[in-house]
């Protein structure tokens, strides 16, 4: 079922977003709670009309997004985990850990607009992470997971 997204929804797409969900979960959750429409031909049209004047004004939040992607990609990113025996890791990683170290490193970043590998990481190593901004601005973003030092 081809829908059109009405907000932001986690792990499915942002608003405007045009994205394909099973017949179900758009018409028994989607559609009834007013998070998106069905993608008819007038509503394409419709949705295009209106992503071709927002594009003038969406220049500028893209060139913001661009601008804190760049400096988020500056950043040196080492999250000091507990270790147990040999690699792993005592609990996991997870998005909202790395959104909380780049906040303490940078400007505020919600853990929605983070994709780990796999969702969660259990081992230590050099993992990126899926960062996306805005429609049009996604990047990877390198970090490592570290053994806490002992204090």
């Amino acid at each position: 079922m081809e829908l059109i997204l009405k907000e932001d929804i986690q792990n499915l797409g942002f608003k405007d977003d045009i994205v394909n969900v099973k017949n179900g979960y758009g018409r028994n959750f989607l559609i009834p709670q007013g998070k998106a429409v069905i993608a008819t031909a007038s509503a394409k049209k419709v949705l295009n009309e209106n992503l071709k004047q927002r594009a003038f004004k969406e220049k500028s939040v893209i060139d913001a997004a661009n601008k804190r992607a760049k400096e988020i990609k500056s950043l040196d990113i080492k999250l000091p985990s507990k270790v147990g025996s040999g690699d792993k890791l005592f609990g996991s990683v997870t998005n909202s850990d790395l959104a909380a170290a780049i906040s303490t490193l940078s400007s505020e970043i919600d853990k929605k607009h983070i994709t780990l590998p796999g969702k969660i990481i259990k081992r230590l190593g050099k993992y990126e992470a899926n960062i996306r901004l805005h429609r049009e601005v996604h990047f990877e973003l390198p970090f490592e997971i570290v053994p806490d030092s002992k204090s």
